[in-house]
């Protein structure tokens, strides 16, 4: 699995991104926002009377996934149905503003999607939608429309988004996903209320809990005794399922494994437009070939920041870098208090820690290998070490060589090593007890019930790894060769 710094480093607005090519096909809508104070109550009915004195729009749906994902520093074509009118035009004029390629088909007779929100006081008072079904006349024309500009555009696409609202834009899912399947394009899913199987061999779908539990509901032929996630994984012929949970987080499941992400948190202001942000921040991990595990980790701390926003609003790149680099604290030298928080981040996220501890007192060859393997074990390594009155206990006088300072940032510099803490005991069980790592590693001739603290890491669940040095490499060696060298 793929760090998570390397993760935070690729996201926003780096050459990787800015290369990227997405393409969105769903259905767009624009939100409307009434702004005011509400300071009485309409004689006429027991209702609050809210004095508009702004208004604003803003591009929803499938229009909203655009929106962030350009807001992400990727490039965007969006495919979708609108109407000869004024809602329309401001979509387009909106869109084509912050950087996406409209490609709109418009339908004779049929009004753009519009979502109005009246609201005072920064709190909603009611939602009032504009929209009419696609009509049925002219359908076989227009489904053929869409199907060739999605086919045009596929030539430079390196994802497919089918953001399906269910409001008449994506009539023949499976034709749009054996079209990207021809080419190797990866198709993300974002459904509504429709069978999952209308969305046979796409990449990944995206339902959220609710959408999941309708999707149960109307299938007869699973087996209840068997884990549904893996079943559908692998009747749907998808890499992976994410069903995203709200306040609960989301859960991640490919052919091989399940996971859960407990949701950051936050003070959630408005949930409106979060599944947009989720289905743009997966599809730029699709796109940069990360693990679904990886993308889903992004999508979470993504949705976190839209939620705490108002209404209908993208993330942008260098929000979602300042949130990844305060959520899991970075790389480097750590207190105990400083550590333990970022542990617990980390955790939050999903992230498995790995711990190890020693005196690294010259750092050598032996150690490099050592702590390169102990990293790929989990996406976290914190390297404790001994301080300087605890290293001499440990091996007399003269020792340390170097003190706790320099081996620290040493240590820091390696790209392999997250944290780096001191100890003054003889023995890390006090920071395995305060971190409750997943993973705790040693290096040498130690058996597994050898190492200190593997009794107390196995007791909560984690487990115990013994890695193998470069042989014939050690700081006391090292350390006899340069005395005798003296004293010759």
């Amino acid at each position: 699995m793929e760090p998570i710094l390397s993760l935070k480093a690729a996201i926003p607005n780096l050459p990787s991104v800015a290369q990227l090519k997405i393409l969105v096909l769903g259905d767009v809508m624009l939100d409307r926002y009434w702004h005011g104070p509400a300071d009485r109550v309409s004689p006429e009915a027991p209702v609050p009377v809210v004095s508009v004195q702004q208004t604003e729009h803003r591009p929803g749906g499938a229009a909203n996934v655009a929106l962030n994902l350009v807001s992400l520093g990727a490039q965007c074509t969006l495919v979708g149905l609108i109407g000869d009118d004024e809602a329309g035009e401001t979509l387009t004029a909106t869109l084509t503003a912050a950087g996406v390629v409209c490609d709109f088909v418009k339908v004779p007779d049929w009004p753009t999607i519009v979502k109005l929100r009246v609201l005072a006081q920064k709190q909603q008072l009611i939602r009032a939608d504009f929209e009419a079904p696609v009509p049925d006349y002219g359908a076989s024309e227009r489904i053929g429309v869409v199907q060739n500009k999605v086919e045009k555009h596929l030539r430079e696409a390196d994802v497919l988004i089918l953001e399906d609202y269910d409001k008449g834009a994506i009539e023949d899912a499976q034709a749009l996903i054996f079209a990207a399947n021809e080419r190797s394009v990866p198709v993300l899913v974002d459904p509504k209320m429709k069978p999952l199987n209308v969305y046979r061999g796409a990449s990944v779908i995206k339902p959220n809990e609710k959408e999941f539990a309708h999707a149960l509901s109307i299938r007869t032929d699973l087996n209840a005794d068997e884990d549904v996630a893996l079943q559908l994984v692998a009747e749907l012929d998808v890499d992976g399922l994410v069903v995203t949970r709200g306040g609960q987080g989301m859960d991640i499941c490919t052919s091989t494994e399940k996971r859960h992400l407990p949701a950051r948190p936050v003070e959630v202001y408005d949930v409106t437009g979060a599944g947009d942000t989720t289905a743009a921040t997966l599809a730029l991990g699709l796109a940069l070939k990360w693990s679904l595990i990886d993308s889903a980790r992004i999508a979470n701390v993504a949705a976190s920041i839209a939620v705490s926003k108002s209404g209908t609003a993208p993330v942008t790149g260098p929000e979602l870098r300042h949130v990844l680099q305060g959520t899991v604290a970075d790389r480097g030298l750590m207190t105990r208090d400083e550590l333990a928080r970022a542990v617990a981040d980390a955790k939050a996220n999903g992230e498995r820690v790995v711990f190890t501890n020693g005196c690294f007192d010259i750092l050598h060859a032996g150690h490099v290998s050592y702590l390169e393997e102990a990293a790929a074990l989990g996406d976290r390594l914190i390297v404790a070490i001994n301080d300087d009155a605890s290293v001499t206990r440990l091996k007399g006088e003269g020792r340390p060589v170097n003190a706790v300072e320099g081996r620290s940032r040493v240590l820091a510099g390696l790209s392999c090593v997250d944290w780096v803490v001191s100890f003054s005991e003889d023995t890390p069980e006090p920071l395995l007890q305060l971190l409750q790592p997943e993973v705790l590693v040693k290096g040498g001739d130690y058996g597994p019930d050898g190492v200190v603290g593997a009794d107390l890491v196995r007791s909560y669940g984690g487990e115990v790894q013994v890695l193998g040095l470069v042989s014939d490499i050690s700081t006391s060696a090292i350390v006899d060769r340069i005395r005798s060298r003296k004293t010759d």
